[in-house]
């Protein structure tokens, strides 16, 4: 590393200040376009004279506002919390009561009240966006400060935050630019997931390090397979980040191949298990391009292993794995007593050294089970189950607790369950994943033991349920079938026996 990362990005003001760095819903925005944004509200913010190196959360959707201002707020020596627009408002309160913010950016208007916390209004945004101001960057976060928090679902139905520091994205975006995937010198990127989501780092701070261009894609236009396929097509990216998810979508339209897509050379999978079927029919569509697959957990900064799929991986594996560990980090598979079992066992994936977050914001007990000190280095417990080669290749098994992905998403069941129960039509529930032929989440599946209710049918009911959920949780947590039974089982300690039930969803 010879640049801090803000003085790197600053320097393309000059070096290619026409040059696009950000392209969404057909306008465009320049390296200068950045540096003016990001420094003028970087001034605001000082001027508000915060308590240093505190948190501010950045409330709204893909707009280049919102990569302006996270680095406007990072310029000031701030982390940020990036909370979706989609987000259901009972999940922005909770965020707010427990990163304890010390202002909020609206990059969209804010749905309910924050209370007291300090708040930069959409309409005072743009007002200071159209100001230019010569900002010396003097205080940037740096070092272990913290870089940003991204929040994931808790066992508890309350979300824990992940901090991740300066030297954490760097560890990451130095790889990323490395000689691991030799990605093209001109980043054209695509940028599909939200910026809650930490696969968003995965494209955002490589092209921004590199000077590249955002091809950013919205929701709606993700939603609607006609507007997306309208759209992609005119992007000229080179480089593919998405879940497999996404991909699988994507690989369902005839027209998707590298014969209409020339310039696409690189496609990079994390967020869920890559299989096997879905990296055939990509490596037919695009026979030539470089297809990797990586992993990482949140707390470990996106990813960090990584293995390019070819048609000899293909072949050798029935169960893609997830690749060699990246430099500066280790690995450890251990048995459910901590201790480090011979090669080729199963155990669980425990992770060690630069990429290691420092834990959860404001919740030293779940940072305590979860994170440690190995060999004088931030150390974390996964939860994934895997075995590793002696050559160090690893592979995936899922997960060793109820944790899930679900397109790309972490889940926890409990969570999902704890939101379930609160509905008034619930008396009791338990939500188990529903997995296809190739190990992935097809679904979440909710068993519902109903109370007394008006409806005259179980369709009605589900309709109403579904509603209500909405307002407390995200679109990917609610489950897409709903299956209702007098009493749910029950395990020997009297607690609903989930084991059991996951079994029979998955026995038909």
């Amino acid at each position: 590393m010879q640049k801090n990362l803000i003085d790197m990005v600053d320097s393309y003001a000059e070096t290619k200040r026409d040059e696009v760095v950000y392209h969404y819903n057909n306008q465009t925005n320049t390296y200068l376009d950045l540096k003016h944004y990001s420094d003028a509200l970087a001034k605001h913010i000082d001027a508000m004279k915060l308590p240093a190196n505190q948190p501010i959360m950045v409330f709204g959707g893909k707009s280049f506002e919102m990569i302006a201002t996270f680095i406007a707020i990072v310029k000031t020596g701030h982390s940020y919390i990036p909370v979706d627009v989609d987000s259901p408002d009972e999940r922005l309160v909770l965020i707010n009561s427990i990163a304890k913010p010390v202002a909020v950016v609206a990059v969209e208007d804010l749905p309910v009240s924050l209370g007291t916390v300090p708040v930069i209004t959409k309409k005072e945004l743009g007002n200071i966006f159209l100001e230019r101001e010569d900002y010396q960057v003097t205080h940037p976060v740096e070092g272990d400060q913290t870089f940003y928090i991204i929040f994931t679902s808790g066992t508890t139905g309350v979300p824990k935050g992940v901090e991740i520091s300066y030297h954490n994205l760097m560890s990451f975006v130095d790889w990323m630019v490395g000689n691991d995937f030799q990605l093209p010198d001109d980043l054209q990127m695509l940028q599909q997931p939200a910026y809650s989501f930490d696969l968003s780092v995965m494209s955002l701070y490589p092209t921004l390090f590199k000077g590249g261009t955002l091809h950013v894609l919205s929701k709606k236009m993700t939603d609607n397979f006609l507007v997306l396929f309208t759209t992609l097509p005119t992007l000229p990216i080179n480089v593919w980040v998405s879940t497999p998810s996404f991909m699988n979508i994507c690989l369902l339209e005839p027209t998707f191949n590298a014969e209409n897509y020339p310039a696409l050379t690189d496609f990079l999978f994390c967020g869920e298990e890559l299989t096997a079927r879905t990296a055939k029919m990509l490596k037919k569509k695009f026979p030539k391009a470089h297809v990797f697959n990586t992993y990482g957990p949140t707390e470990a900064t996106v990813a960090m292993t990584q293995i390019e799929i070819t048609d000899e991986v293909i072949q050798k594996f029935d169960r893609l794995p997830i690749g060699y560990v990246k430099n500066g980090m280790h690995i450890r598979i251990i048995d459910d007593d901590g201790h480090v079992v011979s090669d080729g066992k199963q155990g669980e994936l425990e992770i060690y050294g630069s990429s290691v977050s420092k834990g959860y914001i404001n919740n030293p007990e779940k940072t305590k089970r979860v994170f440690s000190t190995l060999n004088d280095q931030p150390a974390y417990k996964t939860g994934d189950v895997a075995t590793v080669r002696q050559d160090g290749l690893i592979q995936y098994y899922g997960r060793k607790d109820f944790q899930v992905k679900i397109n790309g998403y972490r889940v926890e069941l409990e969570d999902v369950a704890i939101l379930v129960d609160k509905q008034k039509y619930v008396k009791q529930s338990v939500v188990v994943p529903k997995y296809n032929a190739q190990h992935q989440v097809s679904m979440l599946i909710a068993y519902i033991v109903p109370n007394e209710n008006h409806f005259n049918n179980e369709l009605d009911l589900t309709a109403a349920i579904k509603s209500d959920l909405k307002n407390s949780m995200m679109s990917y947590m609610i489950p897409q079938k709903i299956i209702y039974r007098k009493s749910l089982p029950l395990s020997p300690n009297g607690k609903v026996d989930i084991k059991s039930v996951i079994n029979e969803v998955n026995s038909k």
